[in-house]
């Protein structure tokens, strides 16, 4: 079945508690900004990392969640069984402009799977799809980004986050933003 509006999670391997949380923490906000509706943490309990996304997402809006511990093999195997796609993202796979077509056509709830060190094997065996953003090393936020916009298509640009506290609006010079009291800021 073809949905109109298939659901995104992100799902990030190798969390290091402490070392990765910037990075994870910036991971989670790109996933929501580009249209994820969810990041998953899994084999953590980093309530940190889930307090600084939360804090975002009441200020921002939206209703992105963030989820930490499971199994990464069992949150996998569940999506599969679901009938989701799952899609890893690494510099071993088909590049990304010959299957993004393929993948936003399935119209299929999407899980896309990230890692920060190195991913065991078995993930690729799982993955519906093996995916390259490019075939040299490189970030696994910077992978997510330009995934999604291929995914999107762009349109990420013009998501309208619900119940945002704080809005920023676009302006050619300067920092704009409207707090929803009505005020104003530069």
């Amino acid at each position: 079945m073809l949905k109109s509006n298939p659901r995104i999670v992100v799902l990030r391997l190798g969390h290091r508690l402490i070392r990765d949380a910037r990075v994870s923490t910036h991971l989670a906000l790109v996933a929501r900004a580009f249209g994820a509706s969810e990041v998953i943490f899994p084999d953590t309990s980093d309530t940190k990392l889930v307090e600084n996304v939360e804090d975002v997402v009441r200020r921002f809006g939206g209703s992105f969640k963030v989820s930490v511990g499971g199994s990464w093999r069992s949150i996998v195997e569940s999506w599969l069984s679901g009938g989701g796609i799952v899609v890893h993202l690494t510099m071993y796979g088909i590049p990304l402009p010959k299957v993004i077509d393929e993948i936003r056509s399935s119209g299929k709830d999407l899980m896309v799977v990230v890692g920060g060190a190195k991913v065991q094997r078995e993930v690729y065996s799982l993955a519906t799809y093996n995916v390259s953003v490019t075939n040299q090393p490189h970030s696994e936020i910077a992978a997510l980004a330009v995934f999604l916009d291929y995914y999107h298509q762009g349109k990420e640009f013009y998501f309208n986050f619900e119940n945002a506290k704080i809005k920023v609006v676009p302006s050619p010079s300067g920092k704009k933003v409207i707090f929803t009291s009505g005020e104003e800021s530069d």
